[in-house]
């Protein structure tokens, strides 16, 4: 494959076979994200997707999953979108999951026809950026959307037979504000009901707008016990009757936690809380590059 840039999907997508159908993010003005800074948004060719899935297929590849990269795949204009949904249908007719990212504001640009014929080519699960349950944390942090417009959109796709996952990033609200945010974050989902949620604890990097904020103080991160302490709150206040699967990293510390909600919630607070007993009593550590 060739790809541009730095390959990121959550971890829901591992087993699937990835498409890189663009280079970049076509919105790329999020303060705490870096992946895509360097590089100029683009669309690839469809002869060189066609190339690819015939390289694939070649091998020997025909993929039951396909996850379209890069940053939001959704954005791309519905008829090309279809062009590309046929194309891999052709050369792996075993292919039942068409996963991609989306943002709010992507969706907001489609028409209901629009989404019912995406869904009907195949298209399944989608990854929202939502980060947040706060509003104003969203306008900081530069998103594209505000709440009203996620439920609204998050309404549409599901109502669309698509399945909503979710990205979130414990900490995002700064020093102080876990708590609030947990349970903010928590009362969304526990309306829109996502099938998977992925939470990439906030990390600084040099790069990144939001870390010239803290450096400028104005932007005070929170230390990773509180966003252990925050996760914990926010996976206590998930109401989740259907199979809710949650991923969460803290890359700083090099601590994990995934399961199933709600059976596996226990488990999972338990080992949330071993990892804030051993932060507790130690020097506060900050999720820096």
């Amino acid at each position: 494959m060739n790809y541009e840039g730095q390959i990121c999907r959550g971890p829901m997508e591992r087993s699937s076979y990835m498409l890189p159908v663009a280079v970049g993010c076509s919105y790329n003005r999020c303060k705490f994200c870096t992946l895509f800074r360097h590089l100029k948004y683009r669309e690839l060719p469809m002869e060189q997707i066609e190339a690819e899935l015939a390289r694939v297929r070649n091998l020997g590849g025909n993929p039951m999953r396909v996850f379209l990269g890069d940053g939001n795949a959704f954005g791309l204009d519905t008829d090309r979108l279809l062009k590309i949904t046929d194309l891999i249908h052709r050369y792996f007719p075993d292919c039942s999951a068409i996963n991609m990212d989306a943002t709010v504001t992507n969706i907001q640009a489609k028409s209901q026809e629009e989404l019912q014929a995406l869904r009907a080519a195949g298209v399944c699960h989608l990854y929202l950026g939502i980060e947040s349950g706060l509003d104003d944390v969203l306008r900081r942090m530069g998103k594209d959307h505000n709440l009203d417009q996620a439920y609204r959109q998050i309404d549409r796709i599901q109502s669309a037979g698509f399945i909503f996952d979710a990205h979130i990033m414990t900490g995002i609200a700064g020093h102080g504000r876990g708590a609030e945010n947990a349970a903010a974050t928590a009362e969304f989902f526990n309306r829109t009901k996502p099938r998977r949620i992925i939470n990439f604890s906030l990390f600084l990097f040099h790069s990144a707008p939001l870390y010239q904020e803290a450096q400028a103080k104005t932007f005070v991160p929170a230390t990773e016990l509180e966003n252990l302490q925050e996760e914990r709150l926010l996976l206590e206040r998930l109401t989740a009757e259907e199979p809710l699967e949650y991923d969460g990293f803290h890359d700083r510390i090099e601590f994990r936690v995934r399961g199933t909600l709600p059976g596996d919630r226990e488990k999972m607070l338990a080992r949330l809380e071993q990892a804030i007993e051993q932060y507790r009593n130690q020097e506060p550590v900050i999720a820096i590059a």
